[in-house]
């Protein structure tokens, strides 16, 4: 198969004192995500798109949060190593998009840096990279704003 599509989901819990990352961007906020990495749901959720499109195992299979290795490690790194382990398999990254679910904070003035981020630890054009932000609409605990989550779908080429 020439091309394959995959997608990721993430989501993690708000966790005060810690910093906030999404998509590689630190936000100034009085609260990050609770994780054993940096928590970057929107970078897990790219990764495991991408992971599912080549038909190997999720983001946690790789870099378990059981290893030491991986304490408070950028997830910029780990979608590195995962764009670099699809090339190893012959794979090329053509697009991923993605959108994140968060009440707060505003995701939007930040959209063009998270691009960006992602882009180049991907290794592909901005232009590649879709990135959305919505909220929850009040409902659950992601509208109740006790969590961020992010949805993410990945093509693959040879």
């Amino acid at each position: 198969m020439p091309h394959r599509i995959g997608h990721g989901y993430d989501i993690h819990r708000i966790s005060p004192g810690r910093p906030l990352v999404l998509g590689g961007v630190r936000f100034d906020t009085d609260f990050g995500l609770e994780g054993h990495s940096d928590a970057d749901c929107l970078t897990h959720a790219v990764c495991d798109a991408l992971l599912g499109a080549a038909g190997l195992p999720d983001i946690g299979h790789f870099f378990p949060n059981t290893d030491p290795a991986f304490k408070d490690i950028n997830s910029q790194i780990l979608l590195q190593r995962v764009v670099a382990k699809l090339g190893e398999l012959g794979w090329t990254v053509v697009n991923f998009d993605a959108t994140l679910i968060a009440e707060k904070p505003k995701i939007q003035p930040r959209i063009a840096d998270m691009k960006a981020t992602l882009a180049q630890s991907a290794r592909m054009p901005v232009e590649a990279v879709g990135l959305k932000a919505t909220t929850h609409e009040g409902v659950g605990d992601l509208g109740r704003g006790l969590a961020i989550a992010a949805h993410a779908v990945a093509l693959i080429s040879r």
